[in-house]
């Protein structure tokens, strides 16, 4: 398919998505990282807690059309099994998630026979089966506190697990892999501190998928949902934003009033950004998309999953 290049034609498929999607009766679930054409026509946008936690909410749609990348999409299908989870691109593969396999997590349980296993929900539903609850970067801290054990399993992102093991120190965090990370916010260095030099005024926000340097440095360390939640907020105006440039296309939308400056504007998740408005539409039409766990997997994944809403309450 042809890119669209003209408003005009942005807004009639727009309209067309909205209108099938009423004639299907679906909802459309965003993540942050999507193409703004994308996140204007979402029945719900947000961060991976946020959509896990609205995907276990939906009950009277037939159609889940999930925008994120592969392992929401699971999650989605683990909590409604009942319905049929579609997305645009198949192809939206995270490639952090799959640095964990099953198989590593069950190895490392045998290593450390005392230890829990808290993994992040950019797993993929295999791993997620061996553990004990999964978390998402707006509550890792809160999660892994809560673990009746001394030593925690965490994985895959190794940042993320460092981020913890801060605001837990009375508990020893074991990353699995040793080196998981994001690709996207790997990306972010000693630049954007400079950033901060030349926007003195300015408010830096960081992810925790961003390395201890600029964690440390960082006025401000959450997840895209505690990003724009602190920004809407806050009484400052302007903001310097490590993360993908999804976010800061949202925010600049959504917070007109106030200023959002990439940390590095060709911060893109490829993966997330596989998705298009002529993909959705595509998907909505056919159906041919569809996403599924085999049930023995989805079965263990969900008191997983479960749990973390439980403990997050």
């Amino acid at each position: 398919m042809q890119s669209l290049n003209f408003s005009s034609e942005v807004k009639k498929l727009q309209e067309k998505i909205l209108s099938l999607k009423e004639e299907k009766n679906a909802i459309i679930l965003v993540h942050n990282y999507q193409r703004i054409n994308i996140q204007e026509i979402g029945d719900f946008i947000g961060d991976s807690l946020q959509l896990a936690v609205k995907a276990s909410e939906v009950k009277d749609k037939h159609l889940i059309v999930f925008c994120g990348v592969d392992f929401m999409a699971e999650t989605a299908a683990i909590l409604n099994p009942d319905k049929k989870i579609l997305i645009p691109d198949k192809n939206a593969q995270c490639p952090m998630a799959a640095m964990l396999t099953a198989k590593q997590v069950i190895e490392a349980k045998k290593k450390y026979p005392n230890a829990q296993v808290v993994l992040y929900v950019n797993t993929l539903a295999e791993a997620k089966a061996e553990a004990d609850v999964v978390c998402t970067s707006s509550n890792a801290d809160e999660i892994v506190k809560k673990m009746n054990a001394e030593e925690i399993l965490f994985g895959p992102d190794w940042n993320l697990a460092w981020y913890a093991q801060q605001k837990v120190p009375e508990k020893k965090v074991i990353p699995i892999p040793e080196y998981g990370y994001c690709y996207v916010h790997k990306q972010f260095s000693g630049e954007t501190l400079l950033l901060k030099k030349k926007y003195p005024d300015a408010i830096l926000m960081v992810h925790p998928e961003c390395d201890p340097e600029l964690q440390r440095r960082a006025d401000f360390v959450g997840s895209t949902g505690k990003m724009y939640k602190f920004a809407k907020e806050s009484s400052h105006k302007k903001f310097i934003v490590a993360t993908e440039i999804g976010l800061v296309e949202r925010m600049r939308k959504e917070i007109p009033n106030k200023e959002f400056i990439p940390a590095k504007t060709d911060a893109i998740c490829k993966q997330m950004k596989l998705h298009t408005l002529e993909k959705v539409y595509e998907v909505l039409k056919k159906e041919d998309k569809v996403v599924k766990v085999p049930e023995d997997i989805a079965e263990r994944a969900k008191k997983a999953i479960i749990k973390m809403m439980e403990l997050s309450k």
